[in-house]
């Protein structure tokens, strides 16, 4: 099951950059223990079959994607150079190349002018963003919605910024009259807009913050990590389409390659509409800026060492699927969403589950019916446990009681929230495999419910 045709083409690859360096004296290397390492990889293998299937359709549990062929390869391509993008000295093509990725993620969101870089994934990439924030803004406030990813209230905290959250709909997105009454008491300086929440794939309202940002002058940070590439599929729902077409005029944003962009771990990216923001990062580095007059890389990051074979794989990547709208690249994500709208479509039609609702990307929650909210919870990890023993991988999530309506409001439960179950249906293959994945969990249901 696992795709190795493609092998060859590694092989080719490498006698191809290999003659690149043909100019070179013949280097004596130590030839490599080939039966010790064959031996070795052969005992990792088997350490690696306790893991879900993570690439295959009836893994549909948290955010993991396999990467794209293409990306896999160009990536081990790079790894017999292993160039370093911190500086152009340690990665000359490689950083071209990140240059040039970047642009057109850029470029996805409406950006000709920007400056950006990749980084090693979505927590650092808003820890950079939110980094730029507080020296642009000292001392205001950062807000950010209660299902907001926690690393904005830990990156906060780490960098000595105050962070306020502001209470979500009963759709999980920013409640905008709670955003507004909070921004008139003043003292704001950055609100960031979860474009795509990681538990139920809301989107908050940007359109909104933009205007409120009209009036109340602060910076908008999108943290798109998730859903930020869903601004190329041509089927969201449309004021979700509305919230992602007004993402060209927020001053930050954050997006995760390794999520729907099919990259290997890890893989993001931060981007800042104005390029002057740069002088933000000046510092003084002799001993690693040496070779050129260029911008390196590392001056407009906090990380340094960074991967070069991550660019390379993102920019193979992004030559055989480009970020256009109705192109392949942006079919796949449609389907995607098509899946989750398909799933949401059968639960909401079975009486035996609980789903609050439609998804606005590709993730679905839902609970089983029960008499109170415990009593849901609990079934809810036995469905989970029973699906993964016939091979269907779900997720579970703690969301608040108040998303499910008022199913439970008179019940004197123990807790606000419920354990629930999740599905990030983000393989294109999952609109195929959905009449299997159905199956499954009908019969995980039916043992779990008794019924």
């Amino acid at each position: 099951m696992l795709e190795s045709d493609t092998l060859k083409i590694l092989r080719d690859a490498l006698q191809k950059l290999d003659a690149g360096f043909a100019s070179l004296p013949a280097l004596e290397a130590p030839a490599p223990d080939t039966q010790q390492i064959s031996a070795i990889l052969a005992s990792a293998a088997e350490r690696l079959y306790d893991n879900y299937p993570y690439f295959h359709p009836l893994y549909a549990g948290q955010m993991l994607k396999p990467p794209h062929p293409v990306a896999r390869l160009a990536y081990s391509l790079a790894l017999w150079i292993n160039p370093n993008n911190h500086a152009l000295d340690g990665g000359r093509a490689s950083s071209a190349m990140e240059r040039e990725a970047v642009a057109e993620i850029a470029a996805m969101f409406g950006w000709d002018a920007h400056l950006g870089h990749l980084c090693g994934g979505g927590t650092m990439a808003n820890l950079e963003a939110l980094w730029v924030a507080g020296r642009l803004a000292p001392g205001k406030k950062i807000l950010v919605s209660e299902q907001a990813h926690y690393t904005h209230t830990r990156i906060s905290s780490v960098l000595q910024l105050d962070c306020e959250t502001i209470r979500c709909d009963a759709r999980g997105r920013m409640d905008i009259s709670a955003l507004r009454a909070r921004l008139a008491r003043g003292d704001v300086g950055t609100v960031v807009a979860t474009m795509g929440t990681t538990a139920t794939g809301s989107v908050d309202p940007l359109f909104d913050i933009v205007q409120l940002r009209q009036k109340y002058g602060f910076r908008i940070h999108a943290d798109a990590a998730y859903g930020g590439y869903f601004h190329l599929a041509g089927n969201l729902a449309e004021d979700t389409r509305n919230h992602f077409d007004h993402i060209q005029q927020v001053d930050s944003i954050v997006i995760d390659p390794h999520k729907h962009g099919l990259q290997p771990y890890g893989c993001g990216c931060v981007l800042f509409r104005d390029p002057a923001i740069g002088r933000l990062y000046k510092h003084k580095s002799p001993a690693t800026y040496f070779s050129s007059t260029d911008l390196h890389l590392g001056e407009i990051s906090l990380e340094c060492s960074r991967p070069g074979a991550a660019a390379v794989a993102l920019w193979a990547t992004q030559r055989l699927l480009p970020l256009q709208k109705r192109g392949e690249f942006a079919n796949s994500l449609g389907r995607c969403r098509e899946a989750a709208l398909a799933f949401h479509q059968r639960l909401a039609k079975d009486d035996r589950f609980l789903t609050p609702f439609a998804p606005e990307l590709d993730i679905i929650v839902f609970a089983p019916r029960a008499a109170n909210l415990d009593e849901s919870s609990i079934l809810s990890r036995k469905i989970f446990d029973a699906a993964a023993r016939r091979n269907l991988h779900l997720a579970v999530a703690e969301l608040p009681r108040a998303f499910f309506g008022e199913q439970w409001q008179a019940a004197k439960d123990s807790d606000s929230s419920i354990t629930c179950l999740r599905s990030v249906l983000m393989k294109p293959e999952h609109l195929d495999w959905l009449d299997r994945i159905w199956a499954i969990l009908d019969e995980a249901a039916r043992e779990c419910l008794g019924r």
